[in-house]
């Protein structure tokens, strides 16, 4: 993949966090995600990539936009020529245009849009369900293995960073489901941090030089890992997973079993065994992916928008896993010369 696309899906996630920034704190998370969702296409198409989300908004009958399978680039929209899809590069996208749509809504932390992008093949075609994961940055690659218990693998953890435990940060989504776990680890000695939402962005920071954390831990949306498993690769820290079934997760409640049963023949479709651990190369195939991250609010891991008038500034971090190359790009944009389309979404 061209390195130059890096720049060109910065400006994607640029014009999405944009979008969704006109609904901070405004209670409306549902059209905060909508108007990322439009822009973020719109940016798509504007780009000489012959994509398909693999991972996006959900199904066809879901989503309008950015559905899986859906098809994006500048040779897949009326305005195509001949020569436009001759210098199109096939790419597979995996996309969040918000994560965390109620932190936008409510003006909170951490609020930030995010994509990935590979070669075709590259990320696994994950179903949409729940998905226990442990990652830790590039100290302790190798060292993890989710068939053994937690405890297990944070001693090994502690070993291969040369930290006891009451100088390790661990991320955990501030949930139901993990009351009893964020209990244990804190009773271990550990510091957590519990994010209420929001694991990509704890997830990159186990990997980035500039954050104390060392782990994440826990069980939360399966199309976020496959996010987070590029990212993470990209940076050249470690990853494992299982795919779990909704009646699996303990304090998610159940219509019916009709659900499970729904995910558990999903799966049979893909052929994803439920039962395995999930390595880093089962999620994410390719080396060869760029990753970029805007941020909506300010949080641990980006500062948000900020906005006087028409003139908006965004930091954007843009990841190349080929070099390992992380850049943290600060862009000013003066709303007044986007053109009409991208003005009428942002302003």
């Amino acid at each position: 993949m061209k390195r130059e696309l890096g720049l060109e899906f910065a400006r994607v996630a640029e014009a999405a966090a944009l979008a969704a920034y006109k609904y901070v704190g405004r209670g409306d998370k549902e059209a905060a995600d909508q108007a990322a969702v439009d822009a973020m296409r719109t940016m798509f198409n504007r780009i000489h990539i012959d994509g398909e989300i693999v991972i996006g908004e959900g199904e066809i009958d879901e989503a309008p936009m950015l559905y899986i399978g859906e098809k994006v680039g500048i040779c897949n929209t009326e305005e195509a020529t001949e020569k436009s899809a001759i210098v199109s590069t096939p790419v597979d996208i995996a996309v969040d245009p918000v994560e965390g749509t109620r932190m936008t809504a409510q003006g909170q932390a951490n609020a930030i849009t995010v994509l990935a992008v590979g070669n075709k093949g590259s990320f696994l075609k994950a179903p949409d369900m729940y998905m226990e994961k442990l990652i830790v940055g590039p100290e302790a690659k190798g060292v993890i293995d989710l068939n053994k218990p937690l405890m297990e693998n944070l001693k090994a953890i502690s070993e291969a960073i040369g930290k006891p435990y009451e100088d390790m940060t661990i991320v955990v989504l501030d949930k139901p489901r993990h009351k009893t776990v964020i209990k244990d680890l804190q009773d271990l000695g550990l510091r957590v941090y519990a994010l209420p939402d929001g694991d990509v962005a704890g997830s990159i920071l186990t990997s980035v030089i500039d954050s104390d954390v060392d782990v994440l831990y826990g069980i939360g949306g399966a199309p976020e890992g496959v996010i987070s498993a590029a990212v993470i690769k990209a940076l050249g820290g470690d990853m494992n997973a299982k795919l779990k079934l909704r009646s699996e997760v303990k304090g998610v409640s159940l219509e019916n079993d009709k659900i499970s049963n729904y995910e558990k023949s999903r799966c049979e479709d893909m052929g994803i065994d439920l039962g395995k651990v999930l390595m880093m190369d089962d999620m994410v195939k390719d080396d060869e992916v760029i990753f970029a991250a805007t941020g909506i609010t300010s949080g641990d891991l980006l500062e948000g928008i900020k906005r006087k008038g028409n003139i908006a500034r965004t930091q954007t971090l843009l990841v190349r896993g080929k070099t390992k190359t992380i850049r943290y790009i600060n862009s000013v944009h003066n709303l007044d010369y986007k053109d009409e389309k991208i003005k009428k979404l942002v302003k």
